[in-house]
């Protein structure tokens, strides 16, 4: 897999764990606990996008 192709599955899967944060807290009941483990896996794959960009 070249550097490019797996820049662009990083930032899909951040755009789709991006979605997924907004729905569970618009969701009445949403647990705050899996918002911050998405949160937390959103920041991970923000920098190593950042790493494989410098």
């Amino acid at each position: 897999m070249s550097v490019s192709s797996h820049l662009e599955e990083l930032k899909r899967k951040h755009e789709t764990l991006s979605q997924q944060v907004e729905q569970e807290q618009r969701s009445p009941g949403s647990s705050d606990f899996s918002i911050a483990e998405m949160k937390k896996q959103k920041l991970k794959l923000k920098e190593e996008i950042t790493r494989l960009q410098a």
